[in-house]
Order: structure tokens, then C-alpha cells, then sequence
């Protein structure tokens, strides 16, 4: 088979297809049964056929198309490999020329090694001809440099600093200068600066380096100084500023020229890059710290830690102005001195104040630290300057303290303080407990009202504590109260111990002349616990509303503990009430107290007297120690009476007994007619008790006694079976009939306590019946 592209041919060998690729059968194969497929479904009627041409004529279309873009398919790529084998042909050709050349060149090579080799000596005549001519153009520096170092060394020594930088800088030039030259003649020769020449080089030039030494000590001497001694000669401080640019400059072209891309490649100079401008501000941070050192460490400790923090203020700001309005028209503008500075002075106090906090220090000491950096510092005397503010902002120092170590500092002032408080506290009580010990009153205050040392040292120890801490911020006073109250309700705590212990020892030996003011001094301590409640209102209420939600342990409730040592110091004034009533409740209610009226009216007069030293305790428990000795009465008074020391035998008696118990009645109110004074009569007045308890007993028919019972329980609901009995067996007259039905009404009537209510019978037990031993016969069954 013949192909024909334009004026080229190809020939193919023509094999039948299916030998060269079988996947042609098969393809035939599946379009054959593809089309039989197509054909059986259009032409499935035979009306369908009058279409036939139509779709033979389509499909013809198809075909044709088909082929001629397989046609035009295999001609361009018949056309691609045409273009191939014709560059194909030109490379070939081309490579053979090449290699004819280059046999040619390597011919010629070879004939001119020989006379290359008669050129050598010509190149080493060459090299010591330059190394000569550099030589003889380097002797006058050479014979001068050791003068140049002598005088350079005069100059450093008397601080002329810019002329000893320029003599400086020459003999370094020259060092450079005949390195570079050495450097190019053995690069000439094709091999590298030998190490003996260089050691050579050094040998001659090391003065230069003992210069660069001694010029760089004398310039940090100047800037080290600068803040001391600026303000009398800043001409130093400027040399100094100027000498540091050029060297920083030189280092910059030096590193553009020879160390840059594109750049030469002679060697730095020894020693470069000197980079002075970065230990400029390294010494200055240097002497800024040594500035903090300077000041006196002495009697840091104690009371002159705030001493020692208001140095540091002032040589801070002293520096400061020296620097803003002196050094910083000294140096270019980026130096930025004054932010240079202030990151000095705030890294040096941060790292200062960090130490001192790490010691241990007392509670006034630790407010110092706090009050310094959290209000000083800050302050417009200080870094809160307006015009310092900017500088500030634009430095980002942050916080002089972390918040975590203020925190801590701040839990170990509360600490500190909580020590010293607890201190204080122990030795308040102790004098406390050393004055229940006087053979005197206690003291009264403008009112009148006893009360002792205690709650005046603690509430002021509070308050003083509560206002110091504010000083410092919110936080610190809530901790500060917080602490003050659980401290408070420990001392409460052993107070309400003391109390008790107290009233042991005194009931031990009541009769003891160590005694004698016992009473005085329980209820002193009651009004101190009034003083203290107010104080502790006080105190809760400066705590912020978020400061409870802070703190992770439970709460301190002083004031539970304040009730808790009120109760027990009451209950202890009327145990003292009973023990003085004592001597006369036996003869309470018997024959002769019904003949003769005694002994009411020394009850009274035990009464009238400890009203009257009520009477010095603050409001409100004055009224409760009244009332809760009122109460006190009338529940002994019943009780003896519920001892049937008196039994009626007749209506007579029954009435002589009544009107006796009233006229007690009227002795007990007149006594006690200082709470109706007041207006602080309780709810339920228990004196109303005997007027009720006399008409039951001076009740003429028995039969209404069912009727006086339900006035009796409903005005006291907590009366028993038992009172009820005992009341009937005090009357003598009441039958084995109207004692069933009183009793049974009493059961069937028993109403709950109202709320509110305070039982009285309750508190009053009736002694057991003592039955008459007799022998079992068939009238007693």
C-alpha cells in the first residue's frame, strides 16, 4: 500500500487486518449484532420499510463523514513523521561536523603544550615583580604604623576620642590594604594567602587590635557615665554617638561590598562586623542597671523598704528628664533613647521588684510593693506622665507584675495580715478574760451600756485593715474582709469556750470574791457581741457582690457565731438569776407563804436588781433578758405549784390561795413594769398565766370546770394531762366523775401549737405521784 504526501510517498507492506490486530474481528462483530439490534427495532412493521432509503441515505452520510476525518487524521500524523526524520537527518550531520572540529582543537592542543611550558618562568618573574612593587609602595606606612599606634594610644588615653577614631580607622585601611594585596599576588600564583603571612600581618598590625580594645572601653566608660555626668559635659556622650554611627556605616558597606550578593570576593576585614551601635544600647542597659544598684540597699528591710521605692522613683525620673530633654537631642532620632531607656528601667525594676517579692516579707512591707506598682507607678509623677504615656504605649512593656504575681503577692499580704490579726485577737481575748478577773465594774461607754476593750480593739483593727487594703484596690479589701471575718468567728468561737469555762468556775464557788462581778461582766460581754454584730454588718456590706462567688472555701458566718455566744452568755445570766431566786423558791406556795405572803417580795427584790443591771446592756438583748427573765418566773412559780406544796381542803382556802397568786401576780408585774415601758411585751406575756391558773383554782362549782379548761387550753395549748390532774388535786373538791370528764375533754381537744407559740408548760415536768403502800384487798380492787 502507497500513501502520498505532496512529493513523498510511503510504502507499506499490506497485511490483512485481522492477522495484525484480532480486536478489529471483534469489533466488527459487535457493530454487526449492534446494527442488527438497531435495524430490528425500526423496522419491526413492514410499513416501516417506505423509510428504508431514508435511513440508508443518513447512514451513508455518517460513513463518509467518518472517513474523511480518519483520512484527515492519518495524514497529519503522517505529516508529524515526516518532520521528524528530516531533523532527525540535519542532527546527524551536524554531530559529525562537531566532532571533526573538536578532533581539530585537541590536534592543536596538543602541539602548543610545549610552549606554554616556557612561560612560566615568565609567571613567576611576574608575581615577585608585584610582590615587590607592593612592598616598596607599603614601606612608608609600614615604617609609620608603630609611630600611628603610639600616637593613637596618646590620643585614647586623654579622650579625644573622634581624632583616635580616625587614626584608627587609617592604619586599618592599610591592614586591609596589604591583606588584599597579599591575598591577589598568591591568588595570581594559583594558590591561597599562605598562613605564616597572615600570622606576619597580625604580628606587625597587633596594636591596632589593643587600639580597637582600649578605644571600645573608653567609649562604653563615656556612655555608662553619660546619665551621671551629661548634664556638665555632654561633649564626651556625642564623640562617643558619632564614633558608633561610623563604625556601624563602615560595617554596613563593608557587608554590601564584600558580603552581599553580587558583591567582591575580598575578605572582611579582622574583627568585622563590629556592631556597636547594638552595644551601645547594651551598655546603656548596663548602666541603667548599675543605676538601680546604686541605690542603697541598706535598711531595705522593714519600714525602709518604702524608703528605698521612693529612691528609686526619684533616680528614675531624674534619669529620665536627663535623657528626654539632654541625651536625645545627642543621638540620631531612630535611636529612640527615651524608649531605649524606659525598657531598661522596666525590665530592671520587673526583675528587682520579683527578688523583693520573693522574700519574706511583713504585711507593711508587701503594701508598699503593691501600693508602688499598682498607683505610683503608674501615676502622673511617675511613668503616667502625658508625655511619657506615648512612649509607654508604643514600647509595650506590659505590667511591671504579672497578674499572677500580683495575685500571690496579694494572697501573701492576706497571709501576713491574717497572722498579725489572729495575734492581736488572741491578745485581746486574753486581756478580756483578764478583766472578768477584776474586783470592779466593767467600764460603760457615753450610754451607759458595760462593755470592756474587746470589741472596740477588734472592730478597729478591722476597719483599719478593711481601709488599708482598698488603698490598694477592691479585690485585695474583699480578700482583707473575708479574712477579717473568719478570724472573727474563730475569736467568736473561743469567746462563746471562755464563756462557758466562766460560768463553770463560777458555779464551782459561787460564793467567791473573785465572783463578785460575775454577772457584771456576762452581761458586758453580751453588749460587746452587739458592738461586734454592728461591726460585722459593716464589713459585709464594703464587700463587693462578686466576692463570695471568688473565693473556693465556705463562706464565714460570724454572724451565727455572734448568736451562738449571745445564747450561751444569756443562758448563763439566767442560770445566775435562778441560782440568786433559788433560796427562796422553796418557800413558794406552801402553808406559810399562804399565811404570811412570804417570800414574794424578796423574788421581787432578786428581781428588781437584776432588771436594773439588765437595763446596761445595748439594745436588743436588754429587752430579751427581761422578757427571758420574766419567762423564767412564771415557769418556776408554776412549777412549784405543780409540787402541790398546798392542797385545798375547803372553798375558803381555795380562795385565800387564789387571791394570794394574784396579789404575787401584781408584785411580779410591777416589777417587771419596765417592759411594758419599753413596749416590748412578748406576744404571749407569761405573768398572764397566774391571773388564768388562780381563777381555775378559785372556781366555786366544779361542773364548770370543763368550760374554764377549754378557756385554759386554748390560751395554752401546750398544757398536759398531768398539769391538768395536779390542778384538780390542788382544788380538794373535784369528784372521780368531773376529773374523767375534765380529762377526757382535755384529750379530745388538744389543738396543735400555733406557730409562733411558745410552750411554757413544756418546760414545767410534774413530779411523780408518790403512792401510800397497802395491801391488796378486795376494796382497793
Amino acid at each position: 500500500m502507497v500513501l502520498c504526501d505532496g512529493s513523498k510517498a510511503y510504502r507499506f507492506n499490506t497485511v490483512p487486518v485481522a492477522e495484525v490486530w484480532p480486536e478489529v474481528e471483534r469489533a466488527e462483530c459487535l457493530a454487526r449484532g449492534a446494527a442488527l439490534k438497531w435495524a430490528s427495532g425500526v423496522f419491526c412493521q413492514p410499513e416501516h420499510l417506505e423509510r428504508l432509503s431514508q435511513y440508508r441515505k443518513r447512514e451513508s452520510q455518517r460513513t463518509a463523514s467518518i472517513h474523511t476525518r480518519l483520512k484527515s487524521m492519518v495524514q497529519s500524523y503522517l505529516e508529524g513523521v515526516g518532520w521528524g526524520l528530516e531533523q532527525l537527518r540535519e542532527a546527524r550531520t551536524e554531530l559529525k561536523e562537531v566532532s571533526h572540529t573538536l578532533k581539530k582543537a585537541g590536534l592543536e592542543t596538543n602541539g602548543n603544550a610545549e610552549g606554554v611550558k616556557s612561560l612560566e618562568r615568565l609567571r613567576d618573574v611576574s608575581v615577585n615583580h608585584r610582590q615587590l612593587l607592593a612592598a616598596v609602595s607599603n614601606l612608608p606606612r609600614l615604617y609609620s604604623v608603630r609611630s600611628m599606634v603610639l600616637e593613637t594610644e596618646r590620643l585614647v588615653e586623654s579622650r579625644r576620642l573622634l581624632e583616635a577614631h580616625a587614626r584608627l580607622m587609617d592604619l586599618e585601611r592599610w591592614q586591609d590594604d596589604i591583606l588584599w594585596q597579599l591575598h591577589g599576588a598568591a591568588g595570581t600564583s594559583g594558590s591561597a594567602l599562605s598562613t605564616e603571612d597572615q600570622e606576619l600581618v597580625a604580628k606587625y598590625f597587633s596594636g591596632v587590635g589593643q587600639l580597637v580594645d582600649a578605644l571600645g572601653k573608653e567609649l562604653w566608660a563615656v556612655v555608662s557615665s553619660a546619665l551621671a555626668v551629661a548634664r556638665q559635659n555632654p561633649t564626651p556622650f556625642v564623640s562617643a554617638v558619632r564614633i558608633v554611627e561610623r563604625e556601624e556605616a563602615l560595617d554596613q558597606v563593608l557587608l554590601e561590598e564584600r558580603g552581599g550578593p553580587g558583591g567582591n570576593n575580598r575578605p572582611l576585614p579582622p574583627r568585622r562586623p563590629r556592631c556597636w551601635r547594638s552595644c551601645f544600647f547594651q551598655v546603656l542597659e548596663e548602666a541603667v542597671s548599675a543605676r538601680f544598684r546604686s541605690v542603697s540597699y541598706l535598711h531595705t528591710r522593714g519600714p525602709g523598704l518604702a524608703g528605698h521605692l521612693s529612691a528609686l522613683q526619684h533616680a528614675i525620673m531624674a534619669d529620665l528628664a536627663t535623657v528626654r530633654h539632654l541625651l536625645e537631642h545627642c543621638v540620631p532620632s531612630h535611636y529612640r533613647l527615651t524608649g531605649a531607656y524606659l525598657r531598661a528601667s522596666h525590665y530592671c525594676l520587673h526583675t528587682h521588684l520579683m527578688q523583693v517579692s520573693s522574700w519574706d516579707l511583713e504585711s507593711g512591707e508587701i503594701f508598699a510593693v503593691l501600693n508602688w506598682v499598682l498607683h505610683i507607678y503608674n501615676s502622673p509623677d511617675m511613668m503616667g506622665h502625658p508625655e511619657l504615656v506615648v512612649e509607654m504605649e508604643r514600647e509595650e512593656l506590659g505590667p511591671l507584675i504579672s497578674a499572677e504575681g500580683l495575685e500571690q503577692l496579694q494572697n501573701k499580704y492576706v497571709q501576713s495580715v491574717r497572722k498579725s490579726v489572729s495575734e492581736w485577737m488572741h491578745k485581746a481575748l486574753q486581756v478580756e478574760l483578764q478583766d472578768w478577773q477584776r474586783e470592779q465594774e466593767p467600764d460603760t461607754d457615753h450610754e451607759g451600756f458595760y462593755q470592756t476593750s474587746l470589741p472596740t480593739i477588734i472592730t478597729q483593727m478591722l476597719e483599719e485593715n478593711a481601709r488599708v487594703a482598698l488603698m490598694i484596690g477592691e479585690s485585695l479589701r474583699d480578700q482583707t474582709i473575708q479574712m477579717g471575718l473568719y478570724e472573727m468567728e474563730n475569736l467568736l468561737n473561743k469567746f462563746r469556750e471562755a464563756l462557758v469555762e466562766f460560768g463553770k468556775e463560777h458555779r464551782r464557788d459561787p460564793s467567791n470574791n473573785k465572783n463578785k462581778f460575775y454577772l457584771y461582766y456576762l452581761l458586758a460581754s453580751i453588749s460587746n457581741c452587739i458592738i461586734l454584730k454592728k461591726s460585722t454588718e459593716s464589713l459585709q456590706q464594703q464587700q463587693s457582690t462578686r466576692s463570695a462567688s471568688q473565693f473556693s472555701r465556705t463562706p464565714p458566718n460570724p454572724l451565727a457565731a455572734l448568736d451562738r455566744a449571745v445564747r450561751r452568755a444569756c443562758r448563763l445570766v439566767m442560770d445566775q438569776l435562778l441560782l440568786d431566786l433559788q433560796p427562796f423558791l422553796p418557800s413558794l406556795l406552801t402553808r406559810p407563804w399562804l399565811v404570811q405572803g412570804e417570800p414574794t417580795p424578796k423574788l421581787c427584790h432578786v428581781l428588781e436588781r437584776h432588771l436594773e443591771l439588765y437595763g446596761r446592756v445595748r439594745p436588743p438583748c436588754r429587752q430579751c433578758l427581761q422578757e427571758e427573765a420574766q419567762w423564767l418566773m412564771v415557769v418556776e412559780y408554776v412549777r412549784a405549784l405543780m409540787q402541790k406544796r398546798t392542797v385545798c381542803r375547803s372553798a375558803e382556802e381555795r380562795r385565800q390561795l387564789a387571791q394570794q397568786m394574784l396579789q404575787d401576780d401584781q408584785l411580779f408585774r410591777e416589777s417587771f413594769q419596765c417592759l411594758e415601758g419599753d413596749g416590748s411585751v412578748a406576744d404571749v406575756n407569761p405573768l398572764a398565766l397566774l391571773p388564768v391558773l388562780a381563777d381555775f383554782i378559785r372556781l366555786k362549782d366544779p361542773g364548770m370546770l370543763t368550760l374554764e379548761l377549754s378557756g385554759l387550753v386554748a390560751k395554752y395549748p401546750d398544757i398536759s394531762e398531768e398539769h391538768v390532774s395536779v390542778l384538780l388535786d390542788i382544788r380538794g373538791d373535784v369528784s372521780r366523775d368531773i376529773r374523767g370528764a375534765v380529762l377526757d375533754l382535755l384529750e379530745q381537744s388538744a389543738p396543735p401549737l400555733p406557730a409562733g407559740y411558745r410552750p411554757i408548760f413544756t418546760d414545767i415536768l410534774v413530779p411523780p405521784s408518790t403512792m401510800a403502800f397497802c395491801l391488796p384487798t378486795a376494796k382497793c380492787a
